[in-house]
């Protein structure tokens, strides 16, 4: 994705565009505040961990090795207190290389007392759930392990490691309670949470008796789609024309009609490029109108058909410019208020991701099992979702796939830094950017506020 500026729209003192083209320093506003919401979540952890029994403790422990895990991915340093320390107490620091450790020792410790996933508790911690967050952190072991003046690699896996991440992804591919969807968008649109049978952790929208307050997806739809579009949209970000293109025609991730949505919405799921279509007001086409009115195509605010480009710059844009993504459909009986009562459910963790980890590890040296190959386990997410058979897979292919299958759900970060091309250039973005680029920089006021904090190389 990336933020382009559009007039005085989405200039933000260039937040957007220091995050595309990697120039953040330890003052970004987002940097920031991405450390703190992690941090408190870490502190809360932390009690139930330290402080709860049985179950509840386990689930602590869960919790606690998943924020770490994030820290550990984002900062390279991950700030611990015991829950019995005095307020005031400042924290130790622990480096990202030996904290993996830690993350994967608390997890696989946790994992006895956990249930397993039975499809009622995937917004709880389960031990599929744990499988795939330990699948995780052994892939990602050998980034974190990288010297830390170093930390774009090139890293070393080992098949040991790898050899983990396939003993926990068949863990998971075992539970006959999980299967590879049919339909992709079951795992993402409003009724995800009754049609997805490969969303393995979750977070859902509202509340809920044990997993506690949820995300809303209207954030996913509304960052991209435009003033026009139903529901209205903030006409912010874009995806890259360059990944829209390694799509194949025929891909259910690229674009598709969904029954229910599309003819009372107007919008396709997956990419929106081309004229737009929604609601029209019945008294004036090119007014919009409310979901129940026809669908016919938008336009601008200028009265101009609504045609979203392929292209679009870092800099200056018109308000159509760039290809709009459709990920987390919004249930249509919600829109006209807004969409915040669809019922979307966030995935941390499913099924295809898994069987793509496995593959990945394959081809990193470890030993195959059940009679699967990396080639034949892409091939079976590919035809699920109607794309073609491949008749070779490699390291290059396999990220391309894992950007198509994952786009929009928190992994292409963690995945390009893993396979080396984190800071090779893009559209918007056409230098090589610095190495350490790869870990974001420790907020100055908390180097302030904690001395056993460093701040990360190059910054």
């Amino acid at each position: 994705l990336m933020g382009p500026t559009r007039g005085t729209d989405w200039d933000d003192f260039g937040t957007w565009r220091r995050l595309h083209l990697h120039t953040w320093g330890p003052d970004h506003n987002q940097i920031n505040d991405v450390w703190n919401g992690l941090n408190g979540a870490l502190f809360q952890t932390t009690l139930v961990a330290e402080t709860a029994s049985g179950l509840t403790k386990a689930e602590g422990q869960f919790l606690r090795g998943f924020f770490r895990l994030l820290v550990c991915d984002l900062y390279g340093q991950v700030q611990s207190r015991p829950a019995s320390a005095p307020a005031a107490a400042i924290p130790s620091v622990i480096a990202r290389a030996s904290v993996i450790d830690s993350i994967i020792a608390e997890v696989e410790a946790a994992v006895p007392v956990l249930p397993a996933f039975n499809t009622t508790n995937r917004a709880q911690a389960t031990k599929e759930a744990a499988y795939a967050l330990l699948a995780k952190a052994y892939l990602n072991r050998a980034v974190y392990k990288q010297d830390p003046t170093k930390p774009e690699g090139p890293y070393t896996f080992s098949s040991a490691d790898m050899n983990k991440v396939i003993q926990y992804c068949d863990l998971i591919m075992a539970n006959s309670a999980l299967a590879l969807d049919t339909y992709y968008w079951d795992n993402f649109k409003w009724d995800n949470g009754t049609a997805s049978t490969e969303n393995i952790f979750i977070r859902k929208n509202g509340s809920d008796a044990r997993a506690g307050n949820g995300t809303n997806m209207v954030w996913a739809t509304c960052m991209g789609w435009h003033y026009n579009q139903r529901p209205s949209g903030w006409n912010g970000f874009t995806t890259l024309s360059d990944f829209y293109d390694s799509f194949e025609d025929g891909d259910q991730r690229k674009r598709d009609t969904v029954a229910g949505f599309t003819n009372r919405v107007g919008s396709t799921a997956g990419f929106l490029v081309g004229q737009a279509y929604g609601p029209v007001s019945r008294s004036n086409n090119k007014q919009p109108g409310s979901i129940g009115d026809p669908i016919g195509p938008l336009y601008d605010r200028s009265g101009n058909p609504l045609v979203f480009t392929r292209n679009a710059s870092i800099f200056f844009n018109g308000e159509a410019s760039g290809i709009r993504v459709n990920k987390f459909l919004l249930d249509p009986n919600s829109i006209n208020d807004g969409g915040w009562g669809s019922s979307n459910e966030f995935t941390f963790f499913r099924l295809a991701d898994v069987m793509l980890m496995k593959a990945e590890a394959i081809l990193r040296g470890g030993t195959a099992t059940g009679g699967q190959t990396a080639l034949s386990l892409v091939n079976t997410v590919r035809e699920s979702r109607k794309a073609s058979r491949l008749t070779a897979v490699n390291l290059t292919s396999l990220l391309a796939e894992r950007g198509r299958e994952l786009y929009i759900e928190g992994w292409r970060r963690n995945d390009m830094i893993r396979f080396g091309v984190f800071n090779t250039p893009v559209q918007e973005r056409p230098n090589k950017s610095d190495g350490y680029k790869v870990v974001y920089p420790i907020p100055a006021i908390s180097l302030s506020s904690n001395p056993n904090l460093k701040q990360n190389f190059g910054y």
